[in-house]
Formats: C-alpha cells, sequence, structure tokens
C-alpha cells in the first residue's frame, strides 16, 4: 500500500538534516540516509553539525554515492566547537572538498551558541556574555562584517542561526548591503510582522519539523552535557508565519536525525503532510520544499540515477 505523501518527496531539497556524529544518539549516518532520499526521488540533502565543518562529509557522502542521484552539500555552523565566529574558519569551510565545486554552500551563525538561546535556556550570566549578540544599533562587531563579505564572494548561503528576531532583521539588513543574495533565516520563533519585514529584506525564512514535533518534549544534549529542551512550536503558528512570508520566500525541512525523531526523510514526509493538512496546496508545497531551497543552495536537478531502489539493493548485496 502506498505511504501518504511520499509523492510530495520527489524532487525534494531537505536543506537541514542532522545525521552527521553527535553525542546524542542519531537515526541515521550520512550514508543511510542518502541512501533514503535517493530511494524516495528527492534530489537534494543538506547536512548540519555544531561539532563539525559538514561540508568535508557531503564530499565523501558524494564521492560514495553521487550515483545515486542525491545533491548532497554541507557548510559550517560557527559554534566555538569548529572554532568559532572566525574568517578563517569560514575561509577554510568554502574550501573544503576534493576539489574544485567543493566547499560549504552555507555559513551559518551559532545555532546554540547565541545570547538569545543562552537566556532561553536558563544558563550562567558567565556562559550568556560569552554568546554571540548582534546590536541592534551602530556597526556589527568584527570580524561579523568580513565573514558577510567572505560569504557574499563566495556566493553562499549566509543562515541568521538562532538569534533571535530582531537581531536576525539587523543581520539581514547588513549582509544584503555587503552583497549578500542568498539569505536564510529561522524564523519558527518570529512574530509574523518580523517574518514580514525579514522577507521585505531579502531573506528566505525557514520552518522546520523539529519545533512542531514531540522532539520538544525531551531534554536533549545538543552542544555539551547539560540538557535542553527547544520552546514548542504550533501547526497554526507556523502556517500563520508562512502566509505572512509568502510561499515564495519560505524553506521547509526536517531538522531531524536526532534519535526521538524518524529518521530524515520519514518527518519530512510527516512535516509535509502537517503543512497540507493545514490548507496548502501541492504546488505551493513543491515551492517550499523544492525550488526555493534548491535555489538557494544550488542543487543541482537530479539527474537520471536509474533505479534508485535497485541500486541500494546492488550496493547491500
Amino acid at each position: 500500500m502506498a505511504v501518504p505523501g511520499m509523492d510530495m518527496l520527489k524532487g525534494a531539497v531537505d536543506s537541514h538534516v542532522h545525521c552527521c556524529p553527535h553525542i546524542n544518539a542519531r537515526t541515521a549516518t550520512v550514508f543511510d540516509a542518502v541512501r533514503a532520499a535517493a530511494a524516495a526521488g528527492m534530489r537534494g540533502l543538506g547536512l548540519m553539525d555544531v561539532f563539525a565543518n559538514s561540508a568535508g562529509l557531503a564530499a565523501l557522502a558524494m564521492r560514495e554515492l553521487g550515483h545515486l542521484g542525491v545533491d548532497v552539500f554541507g557548510g559550517i555552523i560557527l559554534e566555538p566547537y569548529v572554532g568559532g565566529v572566525s574568517p578563517r574558519v569560514v575561509e577554510t569551510a568554502l574550501e573544503m572538498g576534493y576539489g574544485p565545486g567543493a566547499g560549504a554552500r552555507y555559513v551559518s551563525l551559532p545555532c546554540h551558541h547565541t545570547r538569545a538561546i543562552a537566556e532561553a535556556e536558563g544558563r550562567s550570566r558567565a556562559y550568556v556574555e560569552s554568546c554571540l549578540a548582534i546590536p541592534l544599533t551602530g556597526p556589527l562587531p568584527d570580524p561579523l562584517p568580513e565573514i558577510l563579505d567572505l560569504i557574499a564572494a563566495a556566493d553562499v548561503v549566509f543562515n541568521t542561526g538562532h538569534v533571535s528576531g530582531p537581531e536576525a532583521l539587523r543581520v539581514i539588513d547588513e549582509a544584503k548591503m555587503r552583497g549578500c543574495e542568498r539569505i536564510l533565516s529561522p524564523a519558527a520563533y518570529f512574530t509574523a510582522d518580523e517574518t514580514r519585514e525579514a522577507v521585505r529584506l531579502g531573506a528566505f525564512v525557514e520552518f522546520a519539523f523539529f519545533v512542531v514535533s514531540h522532539a520538544t518534549q525531551v531534554g536533549q544534549t545538543m552542544i555539551d552535557a547539560e540538557k535542553h529542551r527547544f520552546q514548542a512550536v504550533t501547526l497554526e503558528a507556523v502556517t500563520d508565519n508562512i502566509r505572512a512570508a509568502g510561499c515564495e520566500q519560505t524553506v521547509l525541512s526536517s531538522d531531524s536525525g536526532s534519535y526521538v525523531l524518524a529518521p530524515p526523510t520519514e518527518a519530512l514526509r510527516e512535516w509535509l503532510i502537517m503543512i497540507e493538512s493545514a490548507g496548502f496546496g501541492r504546488a505551493d508545497i513543491a515551492t517550499m520544499v523544492d525550488r526555493n531551497p534548491g535555489t538557494l543552495f544550488k542543487v543541482a536537478a537530479r539527474a537520471d540515477a536509474g533505479d534508485a531502489a535497485g541500486e541500494i539493493a546492488r550496493e547491500a548485496g
């Protein structure tokens, strides 16, 4: 029997997958996730990792499994564990791979080591003060301007990471002024007005399955030994924000790979079913999960990889 919603995965690009090695258990390895995406007919998979530059793992996946027709890409999240908010870290990520055409396709501000997240987690004052904060007025602190210039020159995606709504708007504005043309901002916790403003300034906004799922009920070790939970977001809040942004500027992703969720391809299917149930048509869903992330991350059109299921079966044999 056909599984509802599987057809919505054909051609999809999940730009936010956590299947790299982690201190939490994962539901899939990078290779597992690529094979599952190929079997579902997806065309792109974006690896995110708070502990490493995932561009290298993406290059390895493409070297080994590129024949399955899924364009696997990675990038860098500027957490302390990879060297922090540093131009040198960015320069390295942009070149990481196996020769020309490789390298990071996104550079993200921290997703956990930001003042907004640290305060939400109730961290110590010393910890909070060590985290990234974006000033709402005046110049951005060094080395953020240099990093934005590197991103603009490389024409890769600038991800605003998990900062507050006002901070995201401030840094989106600066990024556009410095020539960044590909900007993505996680917007699950934005107000509708902040979402509209992010889009007006030229960013795409992202809504991921993780924050509407049961994963928000489980404390997890995100970047260190402390366990924390993300605040749950309702489907209604997400759909209100999608309508504020418009489907033309929205990206849907799974943000899956953690052991408390289904593997990434299944999590994405469930997410698209939820979005469809909220009244969005198939064409709009394809825009948000195929065209928009594909354009942002320069994902290749899916080549004729033949029978992906057959290819995977032959590999296993």
